[in-house]
This record gives structure tokens, sequence and C-alpha cells, in this order.
């Protein structure tokens, strides 16, 4: 569609849509979505704040935990915008460059917290593997170049993004499925050839998600050989229970991502509420569950708050 100076048409705005089927509950869910920032902000900036104040602190594990940490406040703040303008304040439009901004740094942040995951199976893997060379295998200068590359990776094949979107009309409408602008999504209503970004977009997710994940069960399959090795049935315990909140963080990240592609692929005629949930729990679920794994399961961390909090309390 061109408009009337002959450009190809484009909207000022998007319009941006709740959960379907749920507006007599926005307040309800609008409170949900608070309780999730609020977990999520809280639970991620106490993780940080932790490992920069406690010396004992200052290794590998906690230094790669610290970028996971980083990674999903910027997941939070990418989304936070738009989900509490159309929930609590029932503002719906967002502007077309704008959306655009947003669309790269959700998908830049995503693909940077599977980078991470990687990176923290690799540390999984060299600290029960090869234990005397962690030190000298994961130096300070390694794990920042580690963190440099996974984010020089994610930003350099997300950044054609924004300009396949904007190349292209936009002639189906300019409502969007979720309060928050998706890829995907505007694929939805943009009109005129869109096989370069699907094809580009299934090269990035391929490229990103489908080798990561398959190096990180490389990882944890040599992980496992070498516990198997281990004779003593308490020290192959000791070892396993090392790599239980990274395994629970894996599964809070890839989980929702196979079962949105699975509906999106296999169960097209599923309700628009399902897509839209599955979405939402992709982008919302790991933040917040994250900080609690690593609390919960990590005996250093737990350690650290607890003195913390006596700290304050005294």
């Amino acid at each position: 569609m061109l408009g009337l100076n002959g450009t190809q048409f484009q909207p000022d705005t998007l319009q941006l849509t709740g959960i379907p089927g749920m507006q007599m509950g926005q307040a309800w869910v609008a409170l949900v979505f608070c309780i999730l920032y609020l977990i999520s902000i809280v639970g991620n900036l106490s993780i940080l704040t932790l490992v920069v104040r406690e010396t004992a602190l200052h290794q590998p594990m906690y230094y790669f935990l610290s970028m996971l940490s980083l990674n999903d406040l910027g997941v939070s703040f990418s989304t936070l915008p738009t989900v509490l303008a159309t929930f609590c304040f029932n503002y719906r439009h967002v502007g077309f460059n704008a959306c655009l901004v947003q669309m790269f740094f959700i998908h830049t942040f995503s693909f940077m917290e599977s980078g991470i995951l990687l990176a923290m199976s690799f540390d999984r893997f060299v600290a029960i593997c090869d234990p005397l060379h962690y030190a000298t295998v994961l130096t300070n200068s390694r794990i920042l170049a580690i963190g440099l590359g996974i984010l020089a990776k994610s930003f350099a094949t997300l950044f054609p993004f924004p300009f396949l979107v904007k190349r292209l009309p936009f002639c189906k409408g300019n409502v969007l499925h979720h309060s928050y602008c998706l890829h995907p999504d505007l694929m939805k209503v943009a009109c005129g050839d869109i096989r370069i970004n699907n094809i580009y977009g299934l090269f990035v997710v391929t490229f990103t998600y489908g080798i990561d994940s398959t190096f990180i069960l490389l990882s944890y399959a040599l992980i496992l050989r070498t516990v198997l090795a281990i004779a003593s049935r308490d020290q192959r315990l000791k070892a396993l229970n090392t790599c239980i909140s990274h395994i629970c963080a894996v599964l809070a990240f890839y989980v929702p991502i196979i079962a949105v592609s699975m509906i999106h692929r296999f169960w097209k005629s599923t309700p628009p509420v399902v897509h839209v949930m599955m979405s939402n729990v992709y982008l919302f679920v790991p933040p917040m569950l994250n900080p609690i794994i690593y609390s919960v399961k990590t005996k250093e961390i737990r350690r650290g708050m607890l003195k913390v909090f006596y700290k304050s309390q005294s």
C-alpha cells in the first residue's frame, strides 16, 4: 500500500492488546503483572548488589549469575512501559518507531539470556570436569570477554530486524496481539514480501537457540559422564547439586520457548488467549524465577542474603 506521497504506508501508531477475553478482569491482570515485575526487579537487583558487596561471591559462577540478573532486568524494563500503560492506564497506543525499538531490545535480551545460560553451563563443565584448572581457565579477563562476546553477538544478529520491518508496508491494520512489540506479531499486520524477515528470523533462532541449547546439552552429557566416574556416591551428589540451580534456570527459559513454538507450529487453531499467555510466560516467568531459584538452591547466596538482613536489623 502506498501513502499520498508515494511512499510505503506505515502507521504513526500501533494499537496494543491486553489478554483476549479478560477485559472485565483488567484490574486483576494489572495486579498480577505488577507483582511479577516487583519480584523480578527486586530479586535481580538483590542478586547484583549481593555479588558486588560480598567478596566471597567474587567467583566466576557468581559473575555469570550477575550477567543473568542484569539481563533479566533488561527483559523486564523492555516490556514494562507498554505493559503498565496497557493494563494499568488503559493506554494502548505506541509509536511505530518506539515499537521497533522495544522489539529490538526484547529480542536482544532474550537471545542474550540463551548465551549467558550457555556460558554458565561452560562454567559448570570446567568446575566439575577440570577443577584443577578452573581458576586459570575462567579468569576475570576471559569472563569479561565472554560477556562482551554474548552482547556483541546478540546485538549484531538482531540489529537488522528493525530495518527489515521498517521497509514493509502495513496494510492489514495496526492492531497487535500483545501488550508489547514482537517481530512475529508485526509480521501478522505487515503486507508485501515478508520472506526475507521470516528466513532471517528462522536463521537467528537456529543460530542462537539451536546452537546454544545443543552445546548446553553437550556440556551436561560430559558433566554426567564425569560424575558417574566418581566412586563416592556422596561426591557424585555434591557435584550434581552444584548444577541444580542452572538446570532449573535452563528449563525455566527453554520450556516456554518450546511450548510457544509447538503451539504456533502444530496448534494454530488454539484460541488467541493461549498464544498470548504462553508469550507472557516466556517473557515474564524466567526473570522472576531465576533469583528465586538461585536464592533457594545456592547456599552462598542464601548465606549472603541472611548476612545482609542481619546487618540491616542490627
